[in-house]
């Protein structure tokens, strides 16, 4: 069997089984954004022209070697070429792939037309603390628009002392990519020692709060982590602390405090095939667009990551909807 994706291949056994309890969620629709023309039709292309299409996602990012040094590599040495993501987002039918300047400016141009560009605009490393956490440039609109992007896409740390710089800097990023027609997909991530205090960043407090912060700020699409309950729920803010939803209805209380800012699901560390998917399914029911998985797809081997693709292909396929 070849390892390239045909869109119109049945779902296999293991994406197969029933979906959560809770009651499924619609997404808003493309009409409902308020998009610019511009914004609509390159946020249509990745919704309905790639990917598994029907109005989901499936990006694959490699920020990770910005973000987190080369460390994420080890555990896969080819991935270390950034060709082998490229590749792994052509071959696996992606809707994009989102990275920053200097792997789109030395390496896209082989792909220009395959495989739809998302160009992160700010990012930091690993190495100072998160307390202030803060992430500065490395693009812009314009470096997009040059470079043939569909999306453009910036880290936005909720909590952190350096917020009111943040926003700053991302109010003018997002009227370039108003004026210029570009699409904002805003990395909603809770940082900081408020944080820590409340609940901790993977708390629903923390992740509800960033979802409806990227709406508010003006976020087209939002890529959130899928909260995690813990004992430190406790600590959150009232009536956070004191709710007892599963992790689904958890989700799609995210989703609905995003507003018309459709829903990325972000992957995080590399979980086996099991638990990736029913994180997948859930999310997906909850009302989510669709996923954002970097480690857990190119930290594998070509064959399981794209073998993995197939079964994320066929369950983002079941909740497809028309372009309305």
């Amino acid at each position: 069997m070849s390892d390239t994706l045909s869109r119109g291949s049945a779902p296999t056994p293991a994406s197969a089984g029933r979906p959560p309890a809770v009651e499924r969620h619609a997404r808003p629709s493309l009409s409902s954004l308020g998009l610019s023309p511009g914004k609509k039709t390159r946020l249509k292309r990745l919704l309905y022209g790639h990917g598994p299409g029907g109005g989901t996602l499936l990006v694959l990012p490699i920020d990770q070697g910005l973000e987190h040094g080369p460390v994420d590599f080890f555990a896969n040495p080819d991935a270390l070429d950034p060709r082998y993501q490229y590749e792994l987002a052509k071959e696996g039918r992606f809707s994009a792939i989102a990275l920053h300047i200097g792997l789109a400016e030395k390496y896209f141009h082989e792909y220009a037309g395959e495989v739809p560009l998302i160009l992160k605009l700010n990012g930091k490393t690993s190495i100072p603390s998160d307390a202030q956490a803060f992430s500065a440039l490395t693009g812009t609109v314009e470096d997009a628009v040059r470079m043939g992007a569909d999306a453009v896409g910036y880290t936005v740390y909720v909590g952190s002392p350096s917020q009111d710089r943040d926003f700053l800097q991302f109010s003018d990023v997002r009227r370039d990519a108003e004026r210029l027609g570009m699409p904002v997909i805003v990395w909603a991530y809770p940082r900081g020692d408020g944080v820590a205090k409340r609940g901790g960043r993977e708390s629903l407090y923390a992740v509800d709060y960033a979802a409806r912060v990227a709406l508010e700020l003006g976020a087209d699409v939002v890529k959130v982590n899928y909260p995690v309950r813990s004992e430190k729920d406790a600590e959150s803010p009232p009536p956070y602390n004191t709710l007892a939803l599963s992790p689904e209805a958890s989700f799609r209380k995210v989703v609905e405090s995003a507003g018309r800012a459709l829903v990325l699901v972000s992957g995080g560390e590399k979980v086996g095939d099991a638990e990736l998917l029913e994180k997948v399914r859930s999310s997906m029911h909850a009302g989510a667009t669709g996923i954002i998985f970097g480690r857990n797809l190119w930290q594998r081997p070509r064959a399981e990551a794209l073998r993995l693709t197939r079964e994320l292909h066929a369950i983002l396929r079941e909740y497809a909807q028309p372009p309305t």
